[in-house]
């Protein structure tokens, strides 16, 4: 929908990749579904969801065994994001490096873009 021709909307690190692709073997899940939604005390966040049945609506980005579906209404505000995977010693999950983020609270989870 956003998309340039010849670039994915996002990109995973080979460690995303390899968790996604993990995530997706169990229980016949086709990926993950990314999306924003209104929320936070930044305004946003991110949504990450099971799919057992591709929107064809969605953008599906592949890569590496692993598969991520955008929802129509988030593309715009995750064009150009890498999605990666970290493991702390007292946490572990998904980190996404989004361009278009102009603003985020103290814990990660809450974001702003511009003119929201």
């Amino acid at each position: 929908m956003f998309g340039i021709p010849g670039k994915q909307a996002v990109s995973m690190t080979p460690t995303a990749a390899t968790q996604i692709a993990k995530l997706m073997g169990r229980d016949g899940h086709q990926g993950l579904r990314i999306g924003v939604k209104k929320g936070g005390c930044a305004g946003m966040e991110y949504t990450m969801e099971y799919v057992t049945e591709v929107d064809p609506h969605d953008e599906v980005v592949e890569q590496d065994g692993a598969r991520v579906m955008i929802a129509p209404m988030a593309q715009m505000f995750l064009f150009g994001t890498e999605i990666d995977y970290q493991t702390s010693l007292l946490e572990s999950g998904f980190v996404f490096n989004n361009p278009n983020v102009t603003e985020a609270c103290g814990c990660g989870e809450s974001i702003k873009f511009a003119n929201m």
